[in-house]
């Protein structure tokens, strides 16, 4: 039996019967996600879709939570997402299918991502939540989502592709050259699409999860 302490994230897609195709294209963005982060690490399992438009994957590299919220936000793309987070043990060996496995990290993501259907968090809308044991961690780490989510609702399409491009090469110059775009367009793109809060919430909350559960 597993004794390590594992994050499990639970996502769904929002407003999703009202897009034609919507299970076709999830499932091919969640094989390029899954590449991606499983080649990087940040994840144990492929991202897998358990249930209609919901998916899950487990880490053991809790913080590395925060920089696979970010990238799946920006790589799901046009398709947003309420995403839940549970950190605890997991019973059962680390294997796909994921589906298939349980522990009180399962428990605690799917208690988060109803906080968030269920509006219970807080008096603004929020897109991320976290639960665990911890409930001084809990009430901090939600509270910094919650603001963050406020900035997150407010991206238009565009500012998410230049944000999409950035993250895999942070050069103004090798962007604006993909998007073909002017680099003060691409400037202006991040500007406007809160980059730098975006990636200084990552790295602030990624060292947060890790001095919180190492």
């Amino acid at each position: 039996m597993a004794s390590r302490i594992y994050a499990v994230l639970i996502a769904d897609v929002l407003e999703s019967s009202s897009r034609p195709g919507m299970r076709a294209l999830l499932g091919k963005k969640l094989a390029a996600v899954s590449k991606r982060h499983l080649q990087r690490k940040l994840v144990n399992l492929p991202y897998s879709v358990t249930a209609g438009d919901e998916f899950q994957t487990v880490t053991g590299n809790l913080p590395s939570i925060p920089a696979v919220i970010l990238d799946l936000r920006s790589m799901l793309r046009p398709l947003s997402l309420r995403i839940g987070i549970g950190i605890g043990r997991v019973s059962d060996r680390i294997q796909p299918p994921v589906n298939r496995l349980s522990g009180e990290a399962f428990q605690f993501a799917r208690r988060a991502i109803e906080n968030i259907k269920a509006n219970s968090l807080f008096k603004f809308e929020v897109l991320t939540a976290f639960a665990s044991r911890n409930e001084s961690f809990n009430s901090t780490i939600n509270l910094i989502y919650g603001l963050h989510d406020t900035l997150v609702l407010k991206i238009t399409t565009k500012q998410w592709e230049t944000i999409r491009e950035f993250l895999d090469r942070p050069s103004l110059e090798q962007t604006a050259g993909r998007l073909k775009l002017d680099p003060s367009t691409v400037s202006r793109n991040l500007k406007r699409g809160y980059y730098s809060q975006l990636a200084e919430t990552a790295k602030v909350a990624g060292s947060f999860i890790g001095h919180t559960f190492r």
